[in-house]
């Protein structure tokens, strides 16, 4: 069938198509009102009774791959590589759910993770599944107050966590923010469950467990029967107020939407070797490291190190060589990161990468520089995608594994099935073809998408549901093509008016990083007494690059002038070692633009190195 006629299927009969992707499941028992709408016609769910973690283990052990490879631990900054097969991830994970049965966490109950990239924080999602429990997966490392605010929010009756995490060369000692968090903390946790790394207690916390011999224990516990509308996790995101949203995910809907996707696009098939190189602390590493790879019965990558610097940039080709990797899943940031230091690609050419056959970016706008050197190096398909931690799989995407249309750089594909996206305008109507406004997708949304922010129904609709009637705001901003192609420009705050001209700082940004000299690049809007606001810049060079600051600025504000216009008067642009970043690899351009006109600003606690911020004051300080 083809992907207009699947995607025809989806909006006539919704019902019928996601009952029928819902009968692919293993133990997803189907009543006669599978699907139905909410009270606020907003979303879609399933409402049979299943088990997330049978379906993600149990249940391939059954069909026989057993012996296969479920997870492959890939550690540089350890030089250690673990495999556990399906049956052994299976036991080790059943005797973790057990044990915290018998400490009382039960159905319904919550449980916070705050572990580094090892496989017992795997199991430990897991486990939680098994039994019914709602896991909430904090970034490991993320500051004491952050994690104290999540513990108050979500409420756990446990918190699994490790000694310490890796970030390249350095220790994190986690045991001590933990002890910080519960201190500050309001919500009395009954339970620390700590994984002791290289079997070191010289740093404990008083009462904690040992999470090795829970996992090496003989007791087991079957999978739970849960209701597919049961949650299965909450997941963090910042919010404007300062308090983290939690998004909630249900079981029956995220295992439908996950099947599908590997399915149609990721072609990935059931024994194939994928790879998302992202975190678990982050929606990428929920969907992608865990639940859908192993829903699919694939071998899943869990890679504790970097894109470069573990030990240099040919740590991806490495695993790809190494693992025989198909599909590989990262962020453009990455694979920019890898490109400023190998620009080309002589690390990559000591590699054999043949067993790749599709690369997929997501987590920011993939700029068509970074697109085209990733092609032509790699030499497979490079497929930008979109989606958000609240709808826990694409939105807009190419569909690899049914009918793949052709790339076009600077887009990240068409709608998904299921999702209707719209662009509107300020007034809320719907616009045609190339008119740039806010990104919106009609309700319902499909399966698999936030149900609702934990505890705080109000918020849910205020954030996503308020602004425009019948349609989710995803805060991004863009426009679709006469072809249907979907092009993200970025936030909605990333957009500047420039003398009562809305300017696109992605649009720009897609300009400047063609320059052969540039690595990465961004662009803000800057206080101006006549226009309001004027575009300024930063920009990373490529190693090696012999360019004086001045001639890049006379040909960056030309190239700007040539492509966008004389309106778009791009002010200044200056050159540093790198740009401050959240972890999901996102650029934090309101501080940019708030360091740039001497004003306050708060640091965000998903900021990836604080001190990059201190290279950029050096450099404001002399304007």
């Amino acid at each position: 069938m083809s992907y207009t006629a699947i995607y025809s299927k989806s909006i006539e009969n919704p019902n019928l198509f996601w009952e029928e992707e819902a009968k692919k499941l293993p133990w997803f028992t189907l009543p006669k009102t599978i699907l139905q709408h909410k009270g606020n016609d907003w979303n879609w769910f399933a409402d049979g009774e299943m088990n997330t973690c049978f379906m993600a283990l149990d249940h391939h052990v059954k069909e026989g791959r057993g012996n296969q490879n479920a997870l492959i631990y890939d550690s540089p900054v350890t030089e250690t590589v673990q495999k556990y097969t399906y049956a052994e991830l299976t036991e080790k994970t059943s005797a973790l759910a057990a044990e915290l049965s018998d400490l009382g966490i039960q159905k319904g109950d919550t449980v916070v993770i705050y572990m580094p990239m090892i496989p017992e924080a795997v199991m430990a999602m897991l486990a939680c599944a098994r039994i019914g429990a709602i896991h909430s997966v904090v970034f490991g490392g993320f500051a004491p107050h952050e994690l104290a605010l999540r513990i108050d929010d979500a409420k756990p009756k446990a918190i699994l966590t490790a000694n310490f995490g890796i970030e390249i060369s350095k220790k994190i000692h986690y045991l001590n923010l933990v002890q910080q968090a519960l201190k500050e903390s309001k919500h009395p946790v009954s339970h620390v469950v700590v994984k002791y790394r290289e079997n070191d207690k010289t740093e404990d916390l008083e009462g904690a467990l040992d999470m090795d011999t829970f996992i090496h224990s003989n007791k087991r516990i079957d999978c739970v029967s849960l209701k597919a509308t049961d949650p299965l996790y909450i997941l963090y995101t910042s919010g404007t107020t300062g308090k983290p949203k939690g998004i909630l995910r249900e079981n029956g809907g995220h295992a439908v939407a996950l099947k599908f996707s590997m399915d149609v696009i990721y072609a990935a098939k059931p024994g194939e070797v994928y790879w998302a190189a992202s975190d678990i602390g982050w929606v990428v590493g929920h969907s992608y490291i865990v639940y859908a790879p192993l829903i699919q019965g694939c071998t899943t990558i869990l890679f504790e190190g970097k894109p470069v610097r573990t030990p240099d940039a040919g740590a991806f080709w490495r695993v790809i060589e190494e693992h025989k990797v198909n599909t590989l899943f990262t962020a453009p940031t990455a694979i920019r990161a890898i490109k400023k230091e190998d620009p080309e690609g002589e690390l990559l050419k000591k590699n054999d990468i043949s067993t790749l056959k599709n690369l997929f970016l997501a987590g920011e706008r993939c700029d068509p520089a970074t697109l085209h050197w990733a092609s032509e190096k790699l030499n497979v398909p490079v497929v930008d995608h979109w989606w958000q931690t609240e709808t826990g799989w694409p939105i807009v995407a190419n569909p690899m594994g049914i009918d793949p249309k052709p790339i076009k750089a600077g887009s990240s594909g068409i709608p998904v099935c299921g999702f209707d996206v719209q662009i509107l305008n300020d007034a809320g109507e719907e616009l045609g073809a190339n008119q740039e406004g806010f990104i919106t997708v009609k309700l319902p949304l499909p399966p698999g998408c936030l149900s609702t922010l934990w505890e705080d129904r109000e918020r849910f609709e205020r954030s996503y549901l308020q602004d425009f009637n019948g349609y989710y705001k995803s805060g991004d901003g863009g426009f679709i093509d006469e072809d249907g192609y979907v092009f993200i420009m970025g936030r909605i705050d990333d957009v500047i008016n420039v003398a009562g001209h809305r300017l696109s700082t992605g649009e720009m940004e897609e300009v400047i990083a063609g320059h052969p000299a540039i690595a990465e690049c961004a662009v803000f809007g800057v206080d101006d007494d006549l226009k309001g606001q004027v575009p300024s810049g930063l920009v990373v060079l490529k190693d090696n690059v012999e360019i004086t600051a001045e001639q890049l600025q006379i040909e960056l504000v030309e190239k700007i002038r040539e492509t966008i216009g004389h309106i778009a008067c791009l002010k200044e642009v200056r050159i540093v070692k790198r740009l401050p970043k959240t972890r999901s690899g996102k650029i934090v351009r309101k501080i940019l633009s708030a360091m740039h006109d001497h004003k306050d600003y708060l640091v965000p606690s998903t900021l990836d190195d604080v001190s990059v911020l201190g290279e950029i004051e050096d450099v404001y300080r002399k304007i």
